[in-house]
This record gives structure tokens, sequence and C-alpha cells, in this order.
């Protein structure tokens, strides 16, 4: 199972991340690469993949993040100013199923790190401007020398299964007929089983008992999170919606899902995209 979003091929290079003379070695590489984008999403070349441009094209006044190395070759994205916005948008949407898993894990990658840089410009001690340092992983306070490094928030997302039938929902933003698994975020002092336990009677009020751990994803929208997928066995079938969170939820047996994810004529629901995690989950539940 590869989720999406996992698999760059780069060497993150932590090692000179701290060094300047390297780091300023890695900037003057007339190799270097840098990522095209528009606003925060990721522009496509004609044959599929990612565009990258030659460090020449650059005006000199940006500030660039490394992405990392491949072939001793430097990556690196610019820190632009945007806004994260939906990444439902048809632009990403078309853009995610173009993308190789390879370059859609290097341009989550990118996109984290950048909605971070733009989130973190304000020294959260002091208030005063950070810059960035670490040759883009992380920012310190020019005024109290505080230092800030990118963090991944833990949201748990798992299907609830009973007598063979899996839980799916649906949010009204959802496009017509889309179902997924549950989700939310974990809450200081939960532990992962107890996350998906809550969640799960929290949206759709059914009680769940033993989890287990499937698979994880790092999700690179509304900021870096690390989606934990799990599988929980439900105490029974009854369903209680909480109509903030979902707009509908069914149990599902494995051939519904089955053919939701082979896109069958007649399916009950369309099933997440595959670079979404849910999607990796509902493979994994069918084959189990």
């Amino acid at each position: 199972m590869n989720p999406g979003f996992t698999g760059s091929p780069l060497d993150r290079a932590d090692r000179v991340r701290n060094d300047v003379e390297a780091y300023g070695a890695l900037l003057a590489d007339w190799r270097a690469r840098i990522l095209g984008l528009d606003g925060l999403d990721p522009l496509v070349a004609s044959e599929g993949g990612l565009l990258w441009h030659s460090i020449a094209e650059l005006t000199g006044s940006e500030e660039l993040i490394l992405l990392g190395l491949s072939d001793g070759k430097p990556h690196f994205v610019p820190l632009v100013e945007a806004d994260g916005g939906m990444f439902r948008s048809p632009a990403i949407w078309r853009a995610l199923t173009m993308l190789p898993a390879e370059d859609a894990a290097i341009y989550g990658t990118a996109r984290s790190l950048i909605e971070w840089h733009n989130g973190h410009r304000f020294c959260g001690k002091c208030g005063h401007l950070t810059e960035m340092f670490r040759a883009g992983w992380g920012r310190k306070c020019g005024n109290c020398g505080k230092e800030h490094f990118p963090r991944t928030d833990p949201v748990v997302i798992m299907l609830a299964e009973y007598e063979g039938r899996a839980l799916v929902g649906r949010q009204t933003r959802f496009p017509p007929g889309n179902y997924s698994a549950l989700a939310g975020f974990l809450e200081p002092g939960e532990s992962i089983e107890e996350a998906v336990r809550r969640e799960i009677h929290e949206e759709a009020g059914v009680t769940c008992g033993a989890v287990r751990y499937v698979t994880s994803q790092p999700w690179p929208f509304g900021g870096a999170q690390l989606m934990i997928a799990c599988v929980a066995d439900a105490q029974d079938d009854a369903i209680t919606l909480d109509t903030d969170e979902l707009e509908d939820a069914m149990w599902v047996t494995r051939d519904e899902a089955r053919a939701a994810l082979a896109n069958e004529e007649g399916r009950r629901f369309n099933a997440p995209p595959p670079f979404a995690i849910a999607h990796s989950l509902l493979k994994h539940w069918v084959s189990a």
C-alpha cells in the first residue's frame, strides 16, 4: 500500500540546513531546479509531471526553500504569499490526478512548508517578525531569538466495521454522490484509539471497541497534517448523525465499496480519489 503524497525521491539533506557554506553552494549550483507554481497550485509539464524552472530564471529577490537533492542536484520551491484556498478546486483536483506519485509527494512537502511559513511570519512568543533560516525549514525571531519549526497536526481517519459492512459518510461540501471515511483531529491528552472511537461516536453516534491501525499519509491542505488510518469494530449499526459534521452516513458492503473504487456503472457511491488516504483505506478493507 502506497498512500498518496508519500514516496518522494528527494534526499531531504538535513545535513546542509545549518551549514551556511554548503547551502550557499547549492544556491549557486547552475543545475538547481525551482518548482513551478500558480499561487499554491502545481504547474504540470506537458508530459504530466511537475514543471521545474532553471534557477537562472529567478529575479534574485525570491526566498527559496530547499526541498532536497536528487543525484546531487538541488530542488527548491519559492516562498510565495498565497491563500491556501480550497483543495477541491477543479485546478488542483485535475493536477493531482495527472501527477506521478513521486511528484505529488514532492508537491505535498512544498505546499505544507509554504503554508507553514505564511502562518508563522510573527513570533508566537513576542509578536515580532520572524525570518526564514535552516534552508527554509525554520523561522527565527529577530527580537527574542525564538526558533520555530514546521509541525504536523495528527488526524485520525477511519472506517467503523460491523458484520461485514463499513461506515462511510459525506459532508455538504463533497461533490454529489461522494462518500469517504470519517475523520477528525486528535485532541490533547488523547490516544489514537480514543480519538477514533470519539470521532465516530460524535459524528455518527456509533460506539466502537477495538481499533486497528492500517497506514498513514501526509496531507498538505489546510496546513500540514498526518492522516492516521484505522479500522474500528462497531458494537452496533444504529446511526445518529451530527448534522453539523455530516450530511449523511451509511453502511456499505465490500462489493459496494469495490464497485465504487472501480468506478463501476450503477455504483452506490463515488469513492475518494486515489491520492486520498480514504481511498487506500477502502482498498485495504475490501481486500481484508
